[in-house]
């Protein structure tokens, strides 16, 4: 057996990272995503399994340094710290993700000696480790494998059936026919390879891509008829583009509310004949507090009346009194009337942004970005009211979690809408990677999704994952469209992660086999 590293080992374990970050925004494509594991299990060949924690982590590394280089801009630019500092932070949270890389190397490995096919281990391996890094210590399901088709509308299509692990478990299980289509060519000579069982790999993945294909070519035909009798509502997505440097400053308040104002009144759904529609603005939109009935409440309240549509806005909230004052994230819905039709709080916090989490154990750690103070969580996802409609808000990160939008769905939510504020981000990968996200949440519950961005992406998603329009990053814009409301229910929406279940008990029942049996 080939113990140890060698060069070619360290170079399949890089290109194996390099390609898996460039399968995803903004600058790689999808269908390499397709091809990204063959180098690593090309070097996993014939390796210990402690060796194989190392290579995978090698791939780990080098994968998301590349997806999340941009935490380092972050913590630099917002947090107000240096360099090495953020450096730091970009580095161990890239080395915690690359832990279940590692573990699925060193897993492959293990199965491998025991005589279980890596077609059936591999897949199962990579889709229940990629959900425990979903969940586990609050959740990291940042670009998830399956985001990487976010563009390939006919494959996404079946995760209204598995969620976003169908799609995963797809592409690492033609990744392992691809290497043990390389692997026979290479051996063919020697003959070790069965070719029966080869055959059998091809046709088992060429026949479960063609499934996943035409299930989504012939889904997305009837989302569409659906969509051609359905009620329509115009919105505007308004983007203010403020500056993070001053967007907290007090003195830029009135400001930024006259450019929130201007652009939604010259865009106004109601003004154009369309009938009362739905303005979106931003997280945080208003950096003041709302609540507060002073003069820019009022001035808020004159643009829902003058524009006679329904606006719906972020803004701090807050409940108690100063001495006892909890803070919330909050997105407020207003009637054309001026009238607070109702509030949604935040409920998934991020950790260091959002909140300090161990702050009474750690007090010297402070939060990596600047704005109001610690948030609290809300109560729960619950819809906005709109007439005969309900509006699920995903503020900010919650648009990357299927498990909001799901809720919001079996709650009777008929349109989902995410405000949020990437200008933390710049001009990184991260506002791509972030919409990229969004789009699923669209295909899961096969309900129109509008995204308000402060400094962009902010798009309309129709329920079959298409970006009907957006806008560009970092300009000054608002964005007019229709939406349509459908009941259609999903196989995921009402009965969630069957899929990732299964895998998990699958796994377990070739583990348990793995006990009694050695190659």
């Amino acid at each position: 057996m080939n113990r140890g590293f060698s060069k070619n080992t360290l170079f399949l374990a890089l290109a194996s990272g390099f390609l898996i970050f460039l399968s995803f925004p903004k600058f790689g494509t999808g269908i390499l995503a397709w091809v990204s594991l063959v180098p690593l299990l090309y070097a996993l060949k014939g390796k210990r399994i402690k060796d194989g924690l190392a290579i995978g982590f090698i791939a780990g590394l080098v994968s998301y340094i590349g997806i999340i280089y941009w935490v380092t801009f972050v913590v630099v630019h917002y947090g107000y710290l240096p360099y090495y500092v953020g450096i730091s932070a970009m580095l161990l949270l890239a080395a915690y993700l690359s832990v279940y890389i590692a573990l699925f190397a060193a897993g492959i490995i293990y199965f491998k000696e025991r005589g279980i096919p890596q077609i059936l281990a591999a897949p199962l391996l990579w889709t229940c480790l990629e959900y425990g890094r979903s969940h586990l210590l609050t959740g990291f399901p940042w670009e998830n494998l399956a985001y990487s088709q976010y563009l390939w509308k006919p494959m996404i299509q079946v995760a209204d059936i598995t969620g976003i692990y169908g799609i995963t478990f797809l592409i690492v299980l033609v990744n392992v026919v691809f290497y043990d289509l390389l692997s026979y060519r290479r051996s063919a000579i020697g003959g070790r390879q069965s070719g029966k069982r080869l055959l059998m790999e091809v046709t088992a993945g060429c026949t479960l891509v063609l499934i996943c294909y035409f299930y989504g070519i012939l889904r997305i035909e009837e989302i569409r008829r659906a969509l051609r009798g359905a009620e329509a509502m115009g919105v505007v997505l308004v983007q203010g583009n403020i500056d993070q440097s001053i967007k907290w400053n007090p003195r830029y308040q009135e400001e930024t509310l006259n450019i929130y104002k201007l652009l939604s009144l010259q865009m106004s759904p109601s003004r154009s004949g369309a009938g009362a529609g739905l303005t979106v603005w931003p997280e945080t939109a208003m950096p003041f507090y709302f609540q507060d009935m002073d003069d820019l409440h009022r001035k808020v309240t004159d643009i829902a009346k003058v524009s006679a549509d329904r606006l719906l806005f972020g803004s701090p909230g807050y409940l108690g009194k100063e001495d006892n004052l909890s803070l919330f994230n909050s997105a407020f819905l207003l009637s054309p009337e001026g009238k607070v039709l109702g509030r949604y709080d935040k409920v998934h916090l991020v950790p260091f942004g959002e909140y300090v989490p161990l702050r009474k154990i750690f007090p010297f750690i402070g939060k990596l970005v600047v704005g109001v103070g610690d948030f609290s969580s809300g109560k729960g996802f619950y819809p906005l009211s709109m007439n005969s409609h309900k509006l699920g808000i995903l503020i900010c990160y919650e648009g990357i979690l299927p498990e909001v939008s799901r809720a919001y769905k079996k709650r009777g939510a008929d349109l989902l809408v995410n405000i949020t504020n990437d200008a933390w981000f710049g001009r990184t990968s991260a506002p791509f990677q972030h919409l990229s996200m969004t789009a699923l949440r669209a295909v899961e519950t096969r309900l129109y999704v509008v995204r308000a961005a402060n400094t962009g992406i902010s798009a309309i998603i129709d329920p079959t994952g298409e970006f009907i329009s957006q806008t560009g990053l970092f300009e000054r814009s608002a964005l007019r469209g229709t939406v349509k409301f459908i009941d259609k229910q999903t196989f995921y929406t009402i009965y969630g992660d069957v899929f990732i279940y299964t895998c998990l008990t699958f796994l377990l029942v070739i583990f348990l086999l793995s006990l009694k049996r050695r190659r």
